[in-house]
């Protein structure tokens, strides 16, 4: 199919098929779907929307934790003895596939999803996407990491004691953990039965709104009476600096700069005692708790430690096999211990619509991790651990950086507020634009520095509207002029970066000509701010359109 004729769908998953060969990244993924399977799906839902059939996830690219039923695909939890081959979907991706969602394949994660570094899977740790010598966060890694690095759009993860959240934090993009129940957890691995909850990653807050749409189900259980909200402000819970403990240098100033900005926004913020809450996160690994994790694996990692364990993480199956010795009347002391902190908790949350915190106390690097595994983990969890205990809802989204680095934090509250904290979180949302790029600003190429430094983070590869035509001008870089024809255009690789809206001015001004920023095109109707090229500056100037784009220009063996 030529460029002019390809559709959308189609060329979305060309598109993340060609970023995952150029980002190089194979420890995110256990098993990718052939690519020829994949485009056959593709073509099935351009055929569908041309015939009208309303699928609002249409050509959404998507992955899945691989500890979540994908059939087609072994599900392994990371840990390739245990795999088994499912016969259908979980109903989560068959929800979005129902809505037009295609599924690229399954993601690495901490084995049996023990931990909140993203390291412990014979898979290989799973690396930042912007930060490659510090941990992804776990232990939905590999999913978060798809979602940055800009191959799929959405990513499904779960959460058990954070790693719906953590992995958003340290990755710069939103986590969205559901209350307990909304989203059904059936075809998933089970790390604690009683608390696990399947969650989403997106780039933005829309987009993994829409995904949660599609996956919920109709509570299982009875609302909670939730007492009726008096109007006025969203009433914001803060702890005291002193209670968040240790935290990376600039983190605390990036979290008082997040709760400055909800003030700005009309919020009122209220003081709360924060103990009960870290006492509780505490009690997730440190109590009996951790015994449901033998529930669900333990007699499976047994059997194959008394095999020699190959394929175990030792880490991981030290947590499990140690959890099995725990008496009885210590889950009874702790389930007493943990009702007395809830009614704490919820006491100090009062009539407040969300708590505000860190999603983590700091992003270690991968030696850092390496070298103290237990410790490190336990540090990650102070914020997180208590949400699912204490049966609570929870957003993560980003909040500006520190050094460079992603900095992000959460908005909690009580469970079947996800909407209202969803409301909340779009006040932390920075002003954005974006821009699409099609030359020198391409991952990897001579400029792409430029629009690193301005803060931009890669939303998707893509192609433009088959409108152009593509020249390689005599520059100093090399780059290419992308020109609007309309009628005897073509298709040209693109890629759509999302930057601070400051920074689009900043880059406008430093553009020398004949470039020149203009709307582009792109192959699913959308449209962004783009580079174009004065037609005056195509004299002389190669026409490249039949190469499709300027990388595969660079690489063909007769240049």
């Amino acid at each position: 199919m030529s460029p002019q004729t390809q559709p959308h769908a189609v060329a979305r998953v060309r598109a993340a098929y060609a970023r995952i060969e150029a980002t190089a990244r194979p420890e995110v993924w256990i098993d990718l779907r052939p690519q020829a399977e994949v485009e056959e799906e593709a073509r099935a839902i351009d055929t569908r929307l041309a015939a009208g059939e309303p699928l609002p996830l249409a050509g959404k690219l998507f992955a899945a934790k691989g500890n979540i039923d994908v059939a087609g695909l072994p599900t392994t939890a990371g840990c390739p003895a245990y795999a088994y081959h499912p016969e259908a979907d979980a109903p989560v991706v068959a929800r979005l596939r129902a809505a037009g969602a295609i599924a690229l394949g399954t993601t690495n994660l901490d084995q049996f999803a023990t931990g909140l570094v993203g390291t412990r899977s014979p898979h290989g740790p799973v690396r930042n996407a912007i930060a490659p010598e510090r941990i992804s966060g776990g232990s939905s890694s590999g999913s978060a990491v798809a979602v940055a690095l800009g191959i799929v759009d959405l990513a499904l993860g779960t959460d058990t004691a954070g790693s719906g959240r953590i992995p958003a934090a340290f990755n710069g993009i939103v986590g969205l953990k559901p209350t307990r129940g909304l989203v059904p957890t059936d075809g998933v691995v089970p790390a604690c039965a009683t608390l696990d909850c399947v969650t989403v990653f997106a780039r933005t807050l829309q987009e993994a709104e829409q995904a949660l749409a599609h996956m919920t189900s109709p509570p299982a259980r009875d609302l909670p009476a939730l007492p009726q909200r008096t109007p006025g402000p969203w009433r914001i819970a803060v702890p005291p600096r002193e209670q968040l403990g240790e935290l990376d240098e600039g983190w605390a100033e990036a979290y008082e700069e997040a709760a400055a900005q909800l003030r700005a926004a009309g919020a009122e913020l209220r003081p709360l005692d924060l103990a009960p809450f870290t006492d509780a996160a505490a009690m997730l690994y440190e109590g009996a708790f951790v015994a449901e994790r033998y529930t669900a694996v333990g007699s499976f990692v047994d059997k194959l430690l008394s095999e020699g364990g190959a394929g175990l993480d030792p880490t991981v199956a030290g947590i499990i096999t140690r959890a099995r010795d725990i008496p009885a009347h210590q889950l009874f002391a702790d389930q007493d211990r943990l009702a007395a902190l809830r009614t704490r908790a919820l006491v100090e949350l009062g009539d407040a619509d969300a708590l505000l915190l860190p999603t983590a106390p700091g992003h270690p690097t991968l030696a850092e991790v390496a070298a103290d595994p237990l410790g490190s983990n336990a540090r990650l969890g102070r914020f997180t651990n208590s949400t699912n205990l204490f049966d609570l809802a929870a957003v993560a989204v980003p909040a500006g950086e520190v050094a460079g680095l992603p900095f992000g934090v959460m908005l909690i509250g009580p469970a079947f507020t996800d909407e209202r904290l969803a409301r909340i979180a779009r006040t932390l949302e920075a002003p954005t634009t974006r821009i699409a790029v099609v030359g020198a600003h391409l991952s990897g190429q001579p400029l792409n520095g430029q629009l690193l430094s301005l803060g931009a983070r890669l939303e998707r590869t893509t192609r433009t509207a088959p409108v152009y035509r593509l020249h390689a001008l005599s520059t100093e870089p090399p780059k290419p002029g992308l020109v609007h024809v309309g009628e005897g255009g073509a298709a040209i690789e693109a890629e759509v970066w999302r930057l601070p809206a400051e920074g689009l001015g900043r880059l406008l001004a430093a553009l020398p000509r004949p470039m020149a920023l203009g709307r582009v095109e792109l192959a699913d109707g959308d449209e962004a701010p783009g580079f174009l090229c004065e037609p005056g500056a195509l004299d002389g100037a190669r026409d490249i359109t039949t190469y499709g784009g300027w990388r595969a220009y660079l690489n063909s063996p007769d240049e």
